[in-house]
């Protein structure tokens, strides 16, 4: 691998780590390929906004094109057949079983009260005699939504607006005693951890928290390709000190070796096993919580993509709509599309449509037309509706 990197390189070294290696997108994906694009990525993040889908369905349609729903839930969420579970990663999310003992310092630092979250840490100090009672309601009673707990009434928490029961719960999930059994209807169902994860899980030993960090690092390496200090920790959301102490292990060892990007102000790193790929890229509507993207600045500095989300800003100030997804094609993101699946007219709608400075609008409308005609098939609905804002709708409207 060279020492310096063009921005095109570390472009095609990024996707191809990401998974996008131009995939044929034919048939319905089974569960192994399913599986290893999973691996290959290390997580799904959970997200609540359910305008389009459930953003955790998205990365692997993404890569793979149709797959079965239902098949992804059995997997995270049957314990005849599960091989994810839930936990906080990089913000809530799915994670390999296989990762479980790398996920466990974070819930022993909560079980410490030296958790991530300042208000959870505080609320077990305060509260530890309440939070003992809701690990001994699940207990006795197994899973258990918020709903079916005392104290499930809105805003006793005083975070999030969380009852007292909530964040009793929550703690419990943070420290890892309870953990998801169930999602139905996207509601967080508690059980007992040992009633969850396979036990031939439980038994594998917790690595030291050094090792963890240096094998998190490089888990991160290797999904990212190509990254800085901050892009290899932000991937699992680690601690900082000892990211900087795992990094220097990492490249004193050679697992890691420095190179420099064009146009990027810090040191990036890549794995030893990398290998520079001659194309990469593909044609995908991306998630706004993908991996691609998630860390917005990252993304600007990769693909010259200025990407917010602004599901929170007021409808009159937002610039390009309410859920808006960034369209790869090949190794450039070409256009954004706000999308709902409006399913009660059977519609996929696109309501609005905005072409990039360096795309052409006609092959971008055609190649975008193509991908939302597969999403709406893939999410049952019958077809697709472009709207009229933005400078490449005239031209959706057109190709579909």
């Amino acid at each position: 691998m060279k020492p310096s990197l063009s921005l095109a390189e570390a472009r095609r070294l990024t996707l191809v780590a990401q998974g996008f290696t131009f995939p044929k997108r034919e048939g319905k994906a089974n569960w192994t390929k399913i599986s290893n694009t999973i691996n290959q990525i290390n997580l799904l993040q959970i997200d609540s906004v359910n305008v389009l889908v459930r953003s955790h369905y998205l990365p692997v349609f993404s890569r793979l094109g149709h797959y079965d729903h239902a098949t992804l839930d059995a997997r995270s969420f049957s314990n005849k057949k599960r091989t994810m579970f839930e936990c906080w990663s990089h913000e809530a999310s799915l994670v390999p079983l296989e990762l479980h003992p790398l996920m466990r310092w974070r819930m022993n630092r909560a079980l410490n009260g030296n958790g991530t979250y300042g208000s959870m840490n505080q609320f077990a100090r305060d509260e530890s005699e309440y939070v003992k009672s809701a690990l001994d309601f699940v207990r006795r009673n197994g899973p258990t939504a918020v709903s079916d707990f005392p104290d499930s009434g809105k805003g006793a928490g005083g975070w999030w607006g969380w009852s007292k029961g909530k964040m009793a719960l929550e703690t419990l999930f943070d420290q890892g005693l309870v953990t998801t059994a169930a999602r139905p209807s996207f509601e967080r169902i508690y059980d007992l951890t040992e009633n969850v994860i396979p036990s031939d899980v439980l038994q594998k030993p917790t690595p030291p928290e050094s090792e963890t960090f240096r094998r998190l690092m490089e888990l991160s390496a290797l999904a990212l390709g190509v990254g800085t200090e901050f892009d290899l920790r932000d991937y699992f959301r680690l601690p900082v000190a000892e990211t900087k102490v795992a990094l220097a292990e990492l490249l004193e060892a050679g697992t890691l070796i420095p190179v420099s990007v064009q146009d990027w102000k810090h040191q990036a790193y890549i794995h030893r096993d990398t290998k520079l790929p001659r194309k990469a890229g593909g044609t995908a509507l991306v998630s706004p919580f993908d991996p691609l993207v998630w860390e917005r600045a990252r993304a600007e500095r990769l693909f010259n993509f200025h990407y917010r989300i602004e599901i929170y800003t007021p409808a009159e100030k937002r610039k390009y709509g309410y859920y808006v997804l960034p369209f790869l094609m090949g190794d450039r993101f070409a256009a954004r599309v706000c999308l709902k699946a409006d399913r009660q007219a059977g519609v996929l709608r696109a309501n609005t449509a905005h072409l990039e400075p360096h795309a052409d609008a006609t092959e971008t409308a055609e190649a975008l037309s193509k991908e939302l005609l597969l999403m709406a098939e893939w999410l049952g609905l019958e077809g697709v509706e472009a709207g009229a804002k933005g400078n490449l709708a005239r031209h959706l409207k057109a190709a579909l």
